[in-house]
């Protein structure tokens, strides 16, 4: 079998980490990178170089003319996915496509239907899918370990200061140009926690979701939350909680709590660390298979390799955001800052404390007595399949 030959359309910024991904399969022969593309300029980095005969390309339609690679990692604002991703799949290539990969069950649809009539394929950049501690989590939830499952939670609390909403144009906005953005703590940089709490209660029942309530708040002038509880009812299976924060105190990396009749169970989820009922401390479970990987392995043998994280596994996901965006406005709440210039940080009093019980008890902020919190915002699902379940 040839190698396949790869492209990375976002090669800046977070595509620097795809570029570390792609530079020791390259070397070793695993596939052959044809193609940077950026807008911005895109340079060589220490971990990162730029293999001598691979093309650097400004416009992706003129990479995908001249490369036609078999396989293109698209890693590019969300609100750009759908357009890049259908002029890849009509030019024969199979996608690893970051997260989110759409942002609502009309892109979905748009998007699976292309790749069904190409013959095609799609992974979804969710790599903590591919966790060895989250395969023992939910065999462990599998074998009646934890009893019945009452509950999914996840926790997190970061920081992210103003250079971070100053790093492009889209950063913060709830839309742009009339196509919706939701570059917020929930649909963006913890969208992992959401995933991973709808895939472990999927395994549960349908894991169809019906409702989502959801409280969204901000500490600064943008359009979406840094700072939100929301809580997922499943067809026939337990809730999912999700409650999270990027204007943090002390750092709560990714918690995925699983309440159950016999225990519970602790997930750290960037760091593979894992607690099941009866063990004192987490450990941690090594092994985790790289997304890019899957996808060559899968293309290789079809049959036999599965992906890890197939576009149909995250339609939930995405009806899940796709409510998230039709809530109403954040609300402001009061935070202190801490820094200057670039690096300040807005931080919420006492808000690890609330998330922590809110993970705790399955609660939204509002539940929790918390002074500044509001009513949550319902929105009714209706069509979305199961996360895991495939559509």
């Amino acid at each position: 079998m040839t190698t396949p030959t790869v492209a990375l359309i976002g090669a800046s910024g977070h595509g620097l980490w795809h570029r570390r991904a792609l530079a020791p399969l390259h070397e070793s022969g695993r596939l052959r990178l044809v193609a940077l593309v950026d807008v911005r300029p895109v340079e060589a980095a220490p971990d990162a170089p730029v293999p001598e005969g691979v093309g650097v390309f400004t416009d992706h339609r003129e990479m995908l003319r001249v490369a036609r690679p078999d396989v293109v990692v698209i890693c590019t604002p969300a609100h750009t996915h759908l357009p890049i991703a259908l002029d890849c799949v009509a030019a024969g290539a199979d996608l690893l496509l970051e997260k989110p990969p759409v942002l609502t069950l009309a892109e979905h649809a748009t998007l699976a239907d292309a790749l069904a009539a190409a013959g095609r394929t799609c992974q979804v950049g969710f790599q903590a899918l591919g966790s060895a501690a989250l395969t023992e989590l939910r065999q462990a939830v599998g074998s009646g370990a934890l009893g019945t499952v009452t509950g999914v939670a996840a926790v997190a609390s970061w920081r992210r200061d103003d250079a971070y909403y100053a790093r492009s144009s889209w950063a913060g906005r709830r839309s742009v140009d009339g196509r919706p953005v939701l570059d917020g703590a929930l649909a963006n940089p913890l969208a992992h926690a959401v995933m991973q709490s709808l895939v472990i209660a999927g395994g549960c029942a349908s894991g169809r979701p019906v409702s989502v309530d959801v409280e969204r708040y901000r500490t600064r002038p943008i359009e979406v939350d840094d700072t939100a509880t929301m809580r997922v009812t499943l067809d026939g299976g337990p809730p999912v909680v999700v409650a999270v924060t990027l204007a943090g105190e002390d750092f709560i990396p990714g918690e995925v709590i699983v309440h159950g009749t016999a225990g519970r169970a602790v997930l750290e989820y960037p760091t593979d660390r894992l607690r099941l009922p009866g063990e004192r401390v987490a450990r941690e479970v090594p092994g985790r298979v790289g997304l890019l990987e899957n996808l060559l392995a899968h293309r290789a043998d079809p049959a036999g390799v599965p992906l890890i994280a197939p576009l149909a596994a995250t339609e939930a996901f995405t009806a899940v955001v796709e409510a998230i965006g039709t809530a109403p406005e954040p609300t402001l709440v009061d935070a202190v800052s801490v820094g200057a210039g670039p690096a300040r940080v807005r931080v919420i009093e006492g808000i690890d404390g609330a998330l922590r019980l809110a993970g705790d008890r399955m609660a939204l902020l509002s539940e929790l007595g918390v002074a500044w919190a509001r009513p949550p915002f319902r929105a009714e699902l209706a069509g979305a399949a199961g996360v895991g379940q495939g559509g």
